[in-house]
């Protein structure tokens, strides 16, 4: 038996694949409500780019939304992915727990491709976004205004929903509006 080579193997292979139907579907309303519902969380986790190194970093931050409904964080100039966002500002978040039984993979989950803004602290938005933060993270009160942290808009570019097993959607930034 005569196989074909290996660039013909590889190539008729890419075929099929672009012929496969998109797994990942449009947003549609209750994928945007679910979406809006994981954003109702204090914690997440933020994937940077190492600024030295160029590799992938992630950390664990407060999270919180702006009276518009974007997502914001405070964050300290002590901790790595500060110097990393002012750096390359382009970043990630991934939002959503597991539950107490049944398989973890199967839990809902938002992936929030975003880009990072810092709000200076003469900025006039920052008394409104500094509140919101404080509604949400009350004992930030003891550290929010010292010089080293900064309040941070995520500002979502696009993002990806599993919704548990075989609801995965794609979300425009417009979908994660209020």
């Amino acid at each position: 038996m005569v196989s074909a080579p290996p660039d013909l193997m590889s190539t008729t292979k890419a075929c099929k694949m672009a012929q496969s139907p998109d797994p990942v579907a449009p947003a549609d309303e209750p994928a945007r409500q679910l979406a809006l519902d994981l954003m109702q969380t204090r914690h997440a986790a933020l994937a940077w780019t190492d600024p030295e190194s160029g590799s992938p970093g992630i950390s664990r931050i407060g999270f919180g939304l702006a009276p518009d409904g974007g997502p914001i964080t405070l964050i300290s100039a002590l901790a790595p992915h500060f110097a990393a966002l002012r750096q390359n500002p382009a970043c990630a978040i991934l939002l959503g727990e597991v539950g107490d039984k049944g398989d973890p993979l199967t839990h809902p989950r938002l992936m929030i491709r975003a880009t990072a803004s810092f709000i200076a602290t003469d900025d006039p938005v920052r008394s409104e976004l500094r509140a919101a933060w404080l509604a949400r993270q009350p004992k930030a009160k003891l550290y929010i205004d010292f010089a080293d942290f900064a309040l941070v808009r995520l500002l979502p570019q696009s993002a990806l929903l599993n919704g548990g097993f075989a609801r995965a959607y794609r979300l425009t930034a417009r979908d994660l509006c209020p």
